[in-house]
């Protein structure tokens, strides 16, 4: 075994066995996709965070959440600004041009074929959902920045938003008993009755469930395979790998605004389907 060999496998060795908070930890790449309480600006340093607790409850704010909250305030301060245009005049004018087409698109393109008559009503929670996860799939792409929405909280949050929106569209249009009643498919036999009523019940907590994990899952995964592509270079104590490293990467990194966007009109496609579903049960 030559030198080079023996030291790569020692520090692969070092760096399995070494405890969770050193450098050498195997789970370094973790550190930099989950939440932290420190802003990281490596290798210019990190900005650590206040840590809070109130009543035994940990509320301390997080990477994630500065970069949610300046990602709601960016949110705020373009639509107001797109709705100020439209009170001017109803033909849009500069960068509304750009931001209207991503709303008629919400509008035309999900809401109204999914939902169908009454989609009006759902349409500002529709793109909310989308604008809200599109900022902060696009926001964890830039530079020292961080992912919120490939944390498991945020997703689950925005899927029990859009779990209430469902239950209650449906309970509006149709009435409390008439739509749990119109859960259950129309000539089940009687002694089929209690596994589709189980069945039933369990898919109205699925669909969100599935919601959170796929937003969750496709986001974190982008990221942890960037940094392991990254990784060769060291892994593998070679200048020659690092072409193809990099160029894989940026590759990966390439595919990630795709997926930024996909997932965004997923997740927003899925919640107005369901809506859709549970508004108009006859269909």
């Amino acid at each position: 075994m030559s030198p080079i060999d023996s030291l790569a496998t020692s520090q692969i060795a070092d760096s399995v066995a070494a405890p969770s908070n050193s450098d050498l930890s195997s789970d370094w790449i973790m550190h930099h996709v989950m939440d932290g309480n420190y802003l990281d600006f490596s290798p210019f340093g990190k900005i650590y965070l206040p840590q809070i607790e109130l009543f035994g409850i940990d509320i301390s704010i997080t990477r994630h959440v500065i970069v949610m909250w300046f990602g709601a305030i960016l949110l705020a301060l373009i639509f107001f600004n797109v709705a100020k245009s439209y009170k001017k005049s109803l033909v849009p004018k500069g960068s509304t041009n750009f931001w209207e087409v991503f709303i008629i698109f919400v509008r035309d393109e999900i809401a109204k074929p999914t939902i169908g008559k009454g989609y009006e009503g759902f349409l500002p929670y529709l793109l909310t959902a989308f604008f809200f996860i599109l900022f902060g799939n696009f926001l964890g792409l830039i530079p020292f920045s961080a992912t919120f929405t490939s944390n498991i909280t945020v997703t689950a949050v925005l899927a029990i938003f859009s779990f209430l929106v469902v239950q209650i569209g449906g309970i509006r249009h149709n009435g409390f008993f008439g739509y749990f009643k119109g859960l259950i498919p129309h000539g089940v036999p009687v002694f089929l009755l209690p596994i589709m009523i189980v069945v039933e019940v369990l898919g109205l907590f699925t669909k969100p469930f599935a919601l959170a994990i796929r937003l969750f899952a496709n986001l974190t995964a982008g990221h942890i395979v960037i940094y392991a592509l990254i990784s060769l270079i060291f892994v593998m104590q070679s200048y020659f790998i690092s072409p193809v490293s990099i160029g894989m990467a940026l590759f990966i990194y390439g595919l990630e605004i795709l997926v930024a966007l996909l997932q965004a009109y997923i997740f927003t496609m899925l919640s107005s389907l369901f809506i859709g579903m549970a508004v108009h049960q006859e269909h």
